[in-house]
């Protein structure tokens, strides 16, 4: 008798390479073959997973139509299916398949929008974390503030493009119809996702506000991030910004040493 690792192995190439014939056997026949009980399995799973990939990226459903989209989603899912047992965790690859898609490699956008809409729903389903205690920050003595590492809401995602994914965002919303086109060179967007209370909201960054908010996330300290944010933008107060997003709770807490998020969701 087969181990159950490869039973389990057999069943998932039946549903999601087609290898139908070659797992039949451990399948006993019923009212219908063991295969058309397979295919019927198999469809149900790829219809399941499709109707999920559609209600996380409407927005690249709506560019690519339908019909296309379901195409494109089959594709996907041979190619990723399921690794965890949350369907929130599925399609974290879209976009970065979408960009090696050969079909949609006119569309030089997609991908970006794929991963904003990703990171609108990651930023959904993101824990929730307290605003910053100023007093803990105000109990730390000012000569150390450079060796501080600022950590990021837990719901907050980056996302830099050199395409104006917003306005393209924007205007595939179900209640927009102004059909106006849109400029592909009016230039890019650094953009900050992030949920505040039970709404997402989509904030356009300065490239100086999103420089500084990646190098945090990133584990630099205050003076690493603030050095290589002004070598590049001279101009740009470090101090100000600091404040700002800590007011408006982008940066929540604070750590001398390097976070660990083996036990806790990194932003």
């Amino acid at each position: 008798m087969s181990a159950l690792r490869d039973i389990q192995l057999g069943f998932a190439r039946a549903v999601y390479a087609d290898q139908l014939g070659e797992f039949s056997h451990a399948i006993r026949p019923g009212r219908f073959p063991a295969e058309r009980h397979l295919q019927v399995y198999r469809n149900n799973v790829m219809l399941s997973l499709t109707e999920a990939l559609k209600a996380v990226f409407p927005v690249v459903e709506r560019l690519v139509s339908a019909g296309f989209f379901g195409y494109a989603a089959d594709a996907f899912i041979r190619q990723h299916p399921p690794r965890s047992g949350n369907l929130h965790d599925f399609g974290a690859a879209f976009a970065d398949f979408l960009g090696e898609f050969p079909e949609v490699a006119t569309l030089a956008y997609l991908p970006d929008v794929a991963r904003l809409e990703w990171a609108w729903h990651e930023a959904f389903h993101a824990a929730e974390h307290a605003a910053l205690d100023l007093a803990k920050l105000g109990a730390i003595a000012p000569q150390a503030y450079d060796g501080l590492r600022f950590r990021l809401h837990p719901s907050a995602r980056l996302i830099a493009s050199p395409y104006p994914i917003l306005r393209i965002w924007q205007a595939n919303q179900p209640d927009v119809h102004d059909g106006q086109a849109i400029d592909l060179d009016q230039g890019g967007d650094y953009l900050l996702v992030i949920r505040h209370a039970t709404d997402v909201v989509i904030e356009p960054l300065t490239r100086g506000d999103y420089d500084l908010l990646a190098r945090f996330d990133a584990g630099e300290t205050l003076s690493q991030a603030a050095a290589e944010v002004m070598a590049a933008q001279p101009e740009f107060d470090v101090g100000a910004a600091l404040r700002q997003h800590v007011a408006r709770a982008t940066v929540v807490d604070f750590a001398r040493e390097p976070f660990n998020y083996a036990n806790q969701e990194r932003p």
